[in-house]
């Protein structure tokens, strides 16, 4: 989970329900400087989707939001049908990056015709990042799709053990 604020505002969307946050944070990542040919070049927005459990646990898919806020501010559609979750996965948050890899590794996979991504330029979308894994997963699912570029945005990073103190 991000530090200070950012990771505030992360928590406070998805674990108190506060849904209004992510219209702020949207709007926030949608001020990403973007590379000229994601700009140019993207289709739509996608969310990670969460398992169905998850999903009706927290009541709402963090992403989803986000994507959604995003996508609004820069009138690119958010893409929700696209991309499943098959397998109810473990909380991330304590897993060492190999267990990570392993926790999401198959998890994902295209939904519906996948015609409707053959060639497109697709950003995925998820509220933070640690090791890429989950990204990294979704994105193999929407290659072996037929995708043909796959950029990441999120909202915040969490540190790693690694990392020079802030």
């Amino acid at each position: 989970m991000p530090e200070g604020i950012g990771g505030e505002l992360v928590h406070s969307l998805k674990y108190d329900g506060w849904h209004a946050l992510a219209m702020g944070m949207g709007a926030r990542m949608a001020r990403v400087s973007w590379p000229a040919d994601v700009t140019d070049e993207r289709t739509a927005f996608v969310p990670v989707p969460l398992s169905p459990r998850r999903e009706r646990e927290r009541g709402f898919n963090q992403s989803a939001k986000l994507a959604d806020a995003i996508a609004a501010h820069l009138d690119v559609p958010a893409w929700h049908d696209v991309l499943v979750r098959t397998t109810f996965t473990s909380s991330q948050t304590r897993l060492t990056p190999e267990e990570r890899l392993r926790n999401v590794s198959g998890a994902f996979r295209v939904a519906g015709d996948p015609a409707r991504l053959r060639g497109a330029h697709l950003v995925l979308v998820d509220d933070v990042v640690t090791t890429a894994a989950t990204l990294n997963a979704c994105a193999a699912a929407l290659f072996a799709g037929g995708t043909r570029i796959i950029s990441y945005v999120t909202f915040g990073r969490a540190r790693l053990p690694g990392d020079a103190p802030s």
